[in-house]
């Protein structure tokens, strides 16, 4: 091979590699949003009856973030709550009642 065709041929090979890392990385951070997702409206059930999360596409450092609404347990309003999700345990937390005053938030339905 001649050298032009080396570097063309290495940076084909360059661009590849980068567009297969990119889509890999994608693939991984929509598995996260979706086991952030799962996790929060498990551990929000016991507050919403249908828990709807937003979540934070990439998180912190350690922990995954998300908004969870819906109707409330027992009661004829929206709220929300605040979750957090382990990286490292995998185990969600979420805070307490924020009502539709503290947060205006319309889930899907």
């Amino acid at each position: 091979m001649t050298k032009p065709t080396v570097v063309f041929a290495t940076g084909l090979l360059l661009c590849a590699s980068t567009l297969a890392a990119h889509a890999s990385s994608d693939d991984a951070w929509a598995g996260f949003a979706k086991e952030v997702e799962a996790a929060c409206g498990k551990a929000a059930s016991r507050l919403i009856e249908k828990p709807v999360s937003v979540v934070d596409p990439y998180g912190s450092e350690s922990y995954g973030l998300a908004l969870v609404s819906g109707k409330a347990k027992g009661a004829k309003q929206t709220i929300s709550t605040i979750c957090v999700f382990d990286k490292k345990t995998k185990k969600a937390e979420v805070g307490s009642e924020l009502s539709a005053d503290q947060v205006k938030v319309t889930p899907k339905r």
